[in-house]
């Protein structure tokens, strides 16, 4: 359990867990959004905190505001160089998911999609970043009511964010030994203090070592998969590749004989080949 004990606000797991406190979640909005909201509904119903069966593993949070406004926060530590794809995937599938339960696209609410990145997404030294859709040719906004934020513990422009937002974001960035300390601001004190309870809770830390557990296995399954499509692919270029061998190739999950198939395949002259080489 040394793990989840040494896990700051910015890792994923905790950070949904501090978020399911509707208050927790309610404050972050309004000093991100900077406008009051009376009641959000924090949903879990795709959480791996609550169904670790559940794969394909999202651990961002979503909810809901009274006003029917949706809101999804996820939590980067790393740059992967796809949050602009990513935030789009988010607003179409807020989307899609409201029109499949018979709402009509005219009625769509407004979303909010806000990533916290311990980095830089940009490069300009901002905290944060804000886009709306807005025409080329005349700066007029789409008013499409879709909205990407994108927070940064590595802004600079201090005068142009509220100081809240600057204590949060420097908590988020925090080690675990500066976690703990008093960052004069009482909402950083109630983060505190939930991912001291969270800490507590011998569930919670079954979860997240479930979860651990969990995304090793969904990794080493695209790793396989990789391996078993460059196989096919080497195997497509010397001649025509069965189904029936390219179902066996998909369905091998052990390193150990992918590895040899690609040494296999890398080294044979022919399909007939490999397949006498390797028995399959």
């Amino acid at each position: 359990m040394n793990d989840f004990q040494n896990l700051t606000i910015s890792n994923s797991f905790m950070f949904a867990a501090v978020m399911e406190d509707t208050e927790n979640c309610r404050g972050l909005l309004e000093m991100v959004l900077e406008f009051p909201i009376a009641r959000i509904e924090v949903s879990t119903e795709k959480s791996i905190i609550h169904h670790p069966q559940y794969h394909g593993v999202r651990l961002d949070v979503y909810a809901k505001g009274d006003d029917s406004a949706r809101y999804n926060v996820e939590m980067q530590v790393r740059n992967k160089d796809n949050l602009p794809k990513r935030s789009r995937y988010y607003h179409s599938q807020i989307d899609m998911d409201i029109i499949a339960k018979g709402t009509d696209y005219k009625e769509l609410p407004d979303t909010y999609v806000i990533f916290i990145c311990d980095f830089d997404p940009f490069g300009f030294g901002k905290y944060k970043y804000t886009f709306d859709m807005i025409c080329t040719e005349t700066g007029e906004m789409l008013d499409d009511g879709a909205r990407t934020i994108f927070l940064s513990t590595k802004g600079t422009n201090g005068s142009e964010v509220s100081e809240g937002l600057r204590k949060f974001l420097g908590y988020v960035a925090a080690d675990i030994a500066a976690s703990t300390e008093d960052f004069d601001d009482d909402y950083v004190r109630s983060l505190q203090k939930s991912v001291s309870r969270i800490k507590s809770d011998r569930e919670m830390g079954e979860r997240y070592m479930l979860l651990k557990e969990l995304l090793s296995d969904e990794r080493a399954e695209g790793i396989a998969r990789g391996r078993a499509i460059s196989i096919i692919e080497l195997l497509s270029e010397l001649g025509e590749v069965s189904t029936e061998l390219s179902d066996v190739i998909m369905a091998e999950k052990a390193p150990e004989k992918l590895l040899a198939y690609l040494k296999a395949a890398a080294k044979a002259e022919s399909v007939d080949m490999f397949r006498k080489e390797t028995g399959l």
